[in-house]
């Protein structure tokens, strides 16, 4: 990847955490994992070329704010579920991950009946034991049921269940940090504005 192209992915990740860090609401969607926000070159193959958080993002005095500055190779899990959604739609490049409970979860079923976007729910309790790779996670499994479950698209949001050890956790997709940034912070206005307000 050529300077203009970092240079670029640089600028637009930080605009988009800019606006998820003016976003008090978003506070109540960080998950006890913490958040990360990523984005992929163009021709990304691994982690290395996926822009993220090192750190992860967590709330400071009711905001979200980013431990640690934006740097390429900085997430692993997050940067390895994008890599892996890439394969089925490279037009996505940048996704976002937020928390889920039984709230979250009817919330963001209505919320994306509205918008009219694509959403699925992945059970990790099926996730085959098979396919996990050493950091214990079968993603390419994963990423596959979350578009089964959507019908054969990419959902705009799936949600992982819990299992032992495992936070459930969200995922918002999209082309690019800007715009995922902008319908995350919609997205959790709404989701104070509805009265769900803890996770």
């Amino acid at each position: 990847m050529d300077l203009n192209e970092k240079a670029d992915m640089i600028g637009r990740l930080y605009l988009g955490l800019e606006q998820i860090e003016e976003c008090a609401e978003f506070s109540a969607l960080i998950p006890e994992v913490r958040t990360n926000f990523v984005y992929a070159s163009r021709e990304a193959t691994s982690p290395e070329d996926v822009l993220a958080v090192d750190g992860r993002i967590s709330v400071v005095d009711g905001f979200p704010a980013a431990i640690g500055k934006i740097k390429f190779g900085a997430s692993g899990y997050m940067a390895r579920v994008l890599l892996e959604i890439r394969k089925k739609d490279p037009e996505i490049r940048s996704i976002i991950d937020f928390a889920n409970s039984s709230e979250i979860a009817d919330f963001l079923k209505t919320y994306c009946k509205e918008k009219r976007w694509d959403f699925s729910v992945v059970d990790r309790s099926q996730e085959p034991e098979n396919l996990k790779d050493e950091e214990g996670e079968a993603i390419s499994w994963m990423v596959e049921e979350a578009i089964r479950a959507a019908g054969g698209k990419m959902p705009r949001i799936f949600y992982v269940t819990g299992a032992v050890g495992k936070e459930p956790v969200s995922i918002l997709v999209g082309k690019d940090p800007v715009e995922v940034a902008e319908q995350m912070c919609e997205l959790a206005r709404n989701y104070h504005a509805s009265g769900q307000k803890t996770k």
